[in-house]
This record gives structure tokens, sequence and C-alpha cells, in this order.
């Protein structure tokens, strides 16, 4: 089912698609590509929303900087200097987070309206990034598909070619407040991660890989998360063709579990400290998969470039559950 949900200030129309299956209820924007809301029930079978959102269109026009919910792209998380190396030519791209670029620039994938088709329990989103997009090379055409799978799960699947060797990494940034409201500090959170990516007091990494054994980023077993992260996490699986579980958040005070399944080598833990009226620091925990920040400046990364003849491919499924 889809609904105009606004429009835009240059008249172009956004609609609401919602998707339903096993008591799960997600909406999702064609701008921005956005999760709008996620309801699952929790231990007493009583439905709430789990993602932090607005209920219109003006919301999300004004509060850019979180990225509620969000498509993000050409590139997740942070480009040191907004300059990148590739096959010996240096790219500009918006350095939209002064020094850095932060997730595609000034104007990214969440920004713009993508294209809507149903396909089977959900659907694809479309668009084409021509060449020089926020100064990223090459004309992309590339998709994200979501669908809700027989348990209720909901399912992205990233895909992208190029007609010029480029630079690519997608990501979702939802907000998760199991408890569908109040500070999401208690929650409690594992990662299946034994390393995480230090960073300088820009974001970006300093190239280390470090030991999370016995330190503050040890979630190896499940703790309450609290507040000051914002931290790439090296999951143990590494970059795999199918999505492996890597993370499991869990409310209390509910009982609802979400599992996060991934393609992607990294995860970002970011736990929302510096959130504006009318949301609270802290009140969500966003679980961002993804490659390593900084990846086109640092070859020790997992590569994240995609050349022509190549295709793009990535996969998360965030499950919902109650204990």
């Amino acid at each position: 089912m889809n609904e105009l949900f606004g429009t835009l200030s240059d008249g172009t129309p956004v609609h609401r698609w919602t998707l339903e299956r096993a008591g799960v209820r997600v909406r999702v924007l064609s701008y921005g590509g956005i999760v709008q809301s996620a309801e699952v029930p929790d231990r007493d079978g009583s439905a709430g929303n789990v993602v932090l959102g607005f209920a219109d269109l003006d919301g999300y026009v004004t509060h850019t900087g979180p990225y509620f919910g969000a498509l993000i792209g050409r590139y997740a998380n942070r480009i040191a200097g907004g300059r990148f190396p590739l096959d010996g030519v240096t790219y500009a791209v918006a350095p939209n987070s002064a020094p850095n670029s932060l997730h595609g620039g000034e104007r990214g994938f969440d920004k713009r309206v993508w294209d809507v088709v149903p396909v089977e329990h959900g659907i694809r989103l479309s668009r084409v990034s021509p060449h020089g997009e926020e100064g990223f090379p090459g004309r992309l055409e590339v998709s994200a598909t979501y669908t809700l799978d027989a348990d209720g799960a909901l399912r992205i699947a990233y895909a992208a070619v190029t007609d010029a060797p480029t630079v690519l990494a997608l990501t979702n940034h939802s907000y998760f407040n199991l408890a569908g409201s109040g500070n999401a500090g208690g929650h409690e959170l594992r990662i299946a991660a034994s390393r995480f990516t230090p960073v300088d007091a820009d974001l970006i990494p300093t190239g280390v890989l470090q030991d999370v054994t016995g330190g503050r980023f040890d979630f190896r077993e499940s703790r309450k998360v609290g507040p000051g992260y914002d931290h790439n996490f090296v999951l143990d699986k590494g970059l795999t063709r199918t999505p492996v579980e890597v993370a499991e958040l869990h409310d209390p005070s509910t009982g609802r579990v979400l599992t996060v399944s991934t393609t992607e080598p990294g995860l970002q833990l970011y736990t929302a400290d510096h959130l504006e009226e009318p949301f609270m620091p802290c009140e969500g925990v966003a679980l961002e998969t993804q490659h390593f920040p900084d990846s086109p400046n640092r070859p020790e990364f997992p590569s994240t470039v995609l050349r022509p003849g190549e295709v793009y491919r990535s996969e998360t499924v965030y499950a919902f559950a109650v204990r």
C-alpha cells in the first residue's frame, strides 16, 4: 500500500509505502529511502514503533543532520578531508562535516526522491546517481530492495553498477529504541567483534585495529550500551556473501529483541549523544552495517572500489523477537 506523504518545495511528491507481515508493520518513504516507522509487538503482544522518526515530511526536511532512518550513499560514514585517490586521480567530495565528507555529502542519497516499484512482500527503490554527483566519479545505477521475511524481519538488499571506477558504501541509518520512548542507554547490546577502529579528534580511523578485550568496546557478551559511542567495530566474520548475525539489541523493559545480520565487514555503533529536540540525547541506538570509515584512503581496509562490469551487492537483515 502506498499513499501521498507530502510534497517538497519544488513540487515533487513524496509517497509512503506500508509493508506488513507476521505482525510487523514497516513504513518507508520514497524521500531518502527513509524507514519512517517499524511497529513490532512487545512480550505482552502490544505493538509499538521502535525507530525514531517524524509524522510529516517537514520533520525530515528540517532535521537533516541525524539522518533519521535514511538510506545513506554514495559513501556511508566519513572520508577524511573530503578527498580520496583512485587510479592516480584525487577526487574532491563535499566536505559537509568539515573537514571531512560525511554520508555522501551535502545532498546525499538521504535527500533524494527515489523511484519505487512493488515487489513480493516489499518494494524496490532505485535511482541513477550521475557522474560527479557530490564529487563522486561514475554514473551509478543503484537500487535498494526492502522486504519483510516470513517472520517479519526487515531485509534490505542493495545493488549497484557503474560506468567508471568509483567508491561506494551504502547503509541504513535507523535509530532503534525498543522501548518506544525514553533513553535507550539501558538497552543491552552484543556485537560479534574482537576489534574496533580507534579514531582521531575528527572521528577518522587512525588505521589501527584495536583489541576490545576488557575495555568499554568489548560487547562480545551482552551488556548495557550506555552513551559515548560513535565507532566502527571490525566484525569477526569479515566480509561475507550472505548475511551473518553480528549484533543483538535487547530492551529488558518490553522484552523486545533486535538481531542484525549482514554481509558487511563493519558495524558503526552510534549512541546518538548529540540528538536535539524534539528528541533527547541517547534516545536511540544506530547500528549501521558498513565498510570501514575512510576506506578510500586506507588501502589496508576492505576495499570500497567499484569498477565497470562489477556488481555491488550488500544485504542487511533486522529481525525482531521478544524475550
